[in-house]
């Protein structure tokens, strides 16, 4: 192949990658959730919120502990600290898989 028509491919490529892409990003917008740190725990890897509903699981504002699933979820956080983080139902549990502190 030569290279006109692998940039041309590669062109074409993307052009039918990106409204996937934006459509998983405005996915993942609308599964994320505001919160405000209460506690941190380290040694559990557990964090407590307090956030707003939580519409994919069914959940209306409140505070929680939840299983981070990472614990580098938690470095640098505090409580105080304002939020968005997305929770997943996992193996039974709800267990908050991605966490950002809000500016």
């Amino acid at each position: 192949m030569h290279r006109g028509s692998f940039l041309r491919t590669a062109i074409c490529a993307l052009a039918l990658a990106l409204p996937a892409l934006a459509a998983f990003e405005a996915q993942a917008q609308a599964a994320s959730t505001r919160g405000e740190v209460v506690r941190v725990d380290r040694a559990a890897g557990r964090v407590t919120l307090k956030h707003g509903e939580i519409k994919h699981l069914d959940m209306p504002p409140m505070t929680m502990a939840y299983q981070v699933a990472s614990p580098s979820l938690l470095e640098g956080l505090a409580a105080g600290d304002r939020v968005r983080f997305t929770a997943e139902r996992l193996e039974g549990r709800h267990v908050v898989t991605a966490l950002v502190k809000a500016p």
